[in-house]
């Protein structure tokens, strides 16, 4: 019988900064994704330090004055550990570790990492890879002289540890031969897409964790690796779906994040091919979530990116059983009401009132809603094909609810 044994958190701590343009509410928000992102990755967050400048410090990121507090801390408490929510330089990033003493790893770094522990086929793992290797060609110099006394753990996933000793030539070659793989691999997937013939397409988009596996489950009745955590799938899955007659292919695609890599936006660009190819995007939103107003613009910014934005798109609103309004007393005279406080009925009166008929409200967990949801779906679904096959529509009739079978 194998004993099962007790996993160890990688002790760790975060930076952040709050600036002009990053206020101590966002500061905290993102603060708050990262000790998740930690988590996701299999750290533990000891305490987080902040810091109001102007800029980030050239040299340390942070004063002196903070990073000496970020070093007694570090010290005291046998951290391995910091993680800067910003994208450090080379130069920084090798201050701070001769200072500290710890491996020190950015929001970038550490996206990765987690990237790198949840790809499981080799072409998530070759992406990966290539975004790694694209982050680490510019962080070669002086990077080995902290990175020896390292062992492993976060940050280390990866080409981290199997490079270690490598200079640019070699990485520059690896670069090329990982983007040749990919192409390679890119053809094959094209064809792929090709043979699917022309049924309608339709693509589950949205931030990190919002429950577009859980959804993707409900509506094709299969079984897609669903977690609470960020990023718990990579690899792009289609499944046939069938409603009454009408068939169509559904898709579950990465999740997008703020302050997203940009090596990963580059690597993963022909993944979200599918996402480009798709006839009807199913934008899935965590309303339950404070910012969730933040990650639909940051999901539109990428989706923008990938000339996907002005494809035909519902509004998806998920997770309405975990939903909770903050309370107000309207005897309160000093306490602004703000969204914080709307109800979800007030939601739906607000800019969601303008989406109209492409906003929906479900749980898919707790499968409230959804049979509004998928009448939704198969009436958009049905327009696309009817327009695509104008003379073999009456294959196609309207919704039947008491008919209906995923």
């Amino acid at each position: 019988m194998i004993e099962k044994k007790n996993i160890e958190l990688e002790k760790t701590v975060l930076v952040g900064i709050i600036t002009r343009d990053q206020n101590e509410a966002q500061s905290k928000e993102y603060l708050d994704e990262l000790e998740f992102l930690t988590y996701t990755a299999g750290g533990e967050v000891l305490k987080r330090f902040t810091q109001k400048m102007d800029m980030p410090n050239s040299k340390t990121f942070i004063g002196s004055g903070k990073m000496e507090e970020v070093e007694k801390f570090v010290k005291a408490n046998d951290v391995g550990t910091a993680i800067f929510d910003d994208e450090l330089s080379a130069a920084q990033e090798r201050n701070i570790s001769k200072i500290l003493g710890v491996k020190v790893l950015d929001r970038t770094n550490l996206i990765l990492d987690i990237f790198a522990q949840r790809a499981q086929t080799s072409y998530a793992r070759t992406q990966v890879e290539l975004a790694q290797c694209e982050y680490l060609l510019p962080r070669l110099k002086g990077m080995w002289t902290h990175l020896e006394r390292q062992k492993g753990g976060i940050g280390m996933r990866g080409p981290g540890e199997t490079e270690i000793e490598t200079d640019r030539r070699i990485v520059r070659d690896k670069i090329a031969l990982l983007k040749a793989k990919i192409k390679t691999i890119d053809k094959q997937m094209a064809v792929q897409r090709g043979n699917r013939g022309k049924m309608v397409r339709v693509a589950l988009v949205g931030y990190t964790n919002v429950g577009k596996s859980t959804l993707m489950n409900v509506i094709s009745k299969s079984e897609v690796f669903a977690e609470n955590k960020l990023f718990a799938t990579l690899d792009t899955t289609v499944r046939k779906v069938v409603i009454q007659n009408l068939p169509f292919l559904l898709t579950d695609t990465v999740g997008f994040i703020r302050k997203l890599p940009t090596q990963l936006v580059e690597s993963f660009k022909s993944t979200l091919d599918e996402v480009r190819e798709a006839d009807l995007l199913l934008h899935v939103v965590d309303i339950s979530h404070p910012n969730f107003e933040e990650h639909i613009e940051s999901v539109n910014k990428i989706l923008g990116e990938i000339d996907s934005s002005d494809k035909p798109i519902i509004m998806v609103f998920n997770k309405i059983d975990t939903y909770e309004p903050q309370p107000f007393d309207d005897d309160d005279l000093i306490t602004e009401r703000t969204s914080s406080h709307y109800s979800l009925d007030e939601w739906k009166n607000t800019w969601m009132h303008r989406v109209g008929n492409n906003a929906l409200f479900i749980s898919a967990l707790n499968k409230k809603n959804l049979d509004t949801f998928k009448k939704r779906v198969y009436d958009e679904v049905r327009e696309i094909h009817v327009t695509r096959f104008p003379y073999n529509h009456f294959l196609y009739p309207d919704y039947q609810e008491e008919d209906f079978d995923v």
